[in-house]
């Protein structure tokens, strides 16, 4: 008993405190924003501007993962029930405004709650058991695919022209 409670009080202080969580649904594991509230993690996302939730169903589960805010390495492992927290509903708004005051950069912060009400989903992440052990093995995984680039050499001209710039000084 005094393991469980043991358990569960690390899953939260960590989760809390952590900026990010490492949560795999059926896909990939991804980084993911969130908010502690009442015993769970919310996350909000898959509509536009908004971090992406795939492999994340309504009564399915999920593997999360914490990361130390300080470090990065990972502190603990839990398996979380999936459920979407349904929109306007009063678990939502008082949800919702949580995850409004954690959203950094939002591009309409007044219409907010609106736009994820219609194209947003909030998910509940409650955590199923004191499962804090660590994963086995490494973790490591092949990164995502993306459409970024890594930088090109830079053109044989360019230091000439920067060196001539500096000389008419």
């Amino acid at each position: 008993m005094t393991d469980q409670l043991l358990g569960r009080a690390l899953v939260e202080e960590a989760t809390k405190k952590s900026g990010l969580i490492w949560v795999r649904g059926d896909g990939p594991a991804r980084a993911l924003w969130h908010v502690w509230h009442e015993g769970a993690a919310y996350i909000v996302g898959d509509g536009p501007g908004e971090q992406p939730l795939p492999g994340l169903t309504d009564g399915g589960t999920a593997e999360v993962t914490v990361r130390s805010k300080d470090k990065g390495g990972r502190l603990v492992a839990w398996t979380a029930r999936v459920s979407e927290v349904a929109p306007l509903s009063e678990a939502w708004e008082s949800v919702v405004a949580e995850l409004k005051g954690k959203r950094l950069n939002a591009p309409d912060a007044e219409e907010l709650t609106q736009r994820w009400a219609r194209e947003s989903r909030v998910l509940r992440l409650a955590p199923q058991d004191s499962g804090t052990a660590f994963p086995d093995g490494s973790s490591a995984a092949v990164p995502l695919p993306t459409p970024a680039t890594t930088r090109r050499p830079i053109p044989a001209a360019l230091p000439r022209l920067l060196l001539k710039r500096r000389g008419k000084r």
